[in-house]
Parts: C-alpha cells; sequence; structure tokens
C-alpha cells in the first residue's frame, strides 16, 4: 500500500459548509470490505452551502461516493492540508483506468490488434491490459438526438433542445439527458437552409 504523509487537520461542519467543490479534502480510504486504516484524496459533489442536516456527499478521487458527519466522534471525519496540524497517511494512486469508448473506422481484429500495441508501447508491456472487451458493429445510419422535459404531456418540437446531430446511434449509449428531461432520438436529416440568396 503507498501512502505519503500529509499535515493536516479536522474540519468541523461548520468549516465543511464553506468549502466548495474546487477544495481538496481528506476523508477515509475504507473500501467495500477492505477496512484501509488511511484517507484518500476527496472532493465535495457540491458547495458545502448546500448541504443540510450535517451530512457532507464527498466523492474520493478513486470513484467512491461516501457520506460523512464530519463531527461524528465514530468517523475519521473530514480533513483539509494545514501545515499547523497533524500527520495523516494518504493513499497515493497507482494510475488512471480509462473507460471510454473508441470507434474504429472499418475495424477489424487486426486494426484493434495494432491500437492496443500503439497503446503498450506508449505505457509499457503489461501496464495495458484488456479485462473487458465489447466490440460491437456500428449500423452505417446518424440519428439527430433532442431532449424534451420528462414530465411533458405531449411532445411539443417547441419544447425540445437539440444535443447532438448527424451521430451515429451506438454513441447514444454513452450519453446521459439532463436533469428531469429525456432523450428523443430520430434519423438524421439534413438541415436545408432555404434562406433566399440575392
Amino acid at each position: 500500500m503507498n501512502t505519503e504523509k500529509v499535515t493536516a487537520r479536522r474540519l468541523t461542519a461548520e468549516e465543511v459548509s464553506e468549502l466548495g467543490v474546487q477544495e481538496t479534502v481528506f476523508v477515509s480510504a475504507e473500501m467495500d470490505g477492505l477496512p484501509l486504516d488511511c484517507y484518500a484524496p476527496a472532493s465535495l459533489t457540491a458547495p458545502g452551502k448546500n448541504f443540510e442536516g450535517g451530512s457532507f456527499a464527498v466523492r474520493t478521487i478513486f470513484g467512491k461516493e461516501i457520506h460523512v458527519l464530519p463531527e461524528n466522534s465514530d468517523e475519521p471525519g473530514i480533513w483539509i492540508a494545514d501545515k499547523g496540524g497533524e500527520e495523516i497517511e494518504v493513499l497515493k494512486s497507482a494510475g488512471v483506468l480509462l473507460n471510454l469508448a473508441l470507434f474504429v473506422p472499418d475495424g477489424n481484429k487486426e486494426s484493434l490488434e495494432a491500437l492496443y500495441a500503439a497503446a503498450r508501447d506508449a505505457f509499457g508491456a503489461g501496464i495495458v491490459q484488456r479485462w473487458s472487451e465489447e466490440t460491437v458493429a456500428v449500423p452505417d445510419v446518424k440519428v439527430d438526438l433532442y431532449e424534451e422535459p420528462a414530465r411533458g404531456r405531449k411532445s411539443n418540437p417547441q419544447n425540445r433542445d437539440r444535443r447532438a446531430l448527424d451521430i451515429y446511434p451506438t454513441r447514444v449509449r454513452f450519453l446521459e439527458p439532463s436533469d428531469g428531461w429525456k432523450f428523443v432520438v430520430e434519423p438524421h436529416k439534413a438541415i436545408v437552409d432555404d434562406t433566399p440568396t440575392i
């Protein structure tokens, strides 16, 4: 386990309520079923002033979201770097797991192997590994993606926002609608500019 010593102090609920989402704090690094006696860098999921009831939602750099009661003596609490504080052990990052979707035009097994080989050359053999792989053929058809209110009585074209035009339908899987909105997918229609010209 790779940790570093950081001088920090524990915050009260009042102090946490003054923090923004850009502030780096430290919370328990405990993971599901894996008790770790150290801390992880984290940030609030929303500005501290937006929380009520003394419980704060925090997301660690490792993607775990937890709720913390800063003044509960039975919990590790929320800490912030402070030269006048005490030393705590902070878990370091081992690297970054990149979860992405790639579209390989006319892709086949050989082109994918070339892609993985290039990644291994860049980052070193044994570092880039395929733990799960999904290759799906993309239909050669384009769609337009709109958003409209999820609770609208009837779909009204005036009540929609354009999200993406002229995209492959497979891409829609990796997008999320805005809060309170739903996606509407339609076959792509080329925009015809019928503005009269002189």
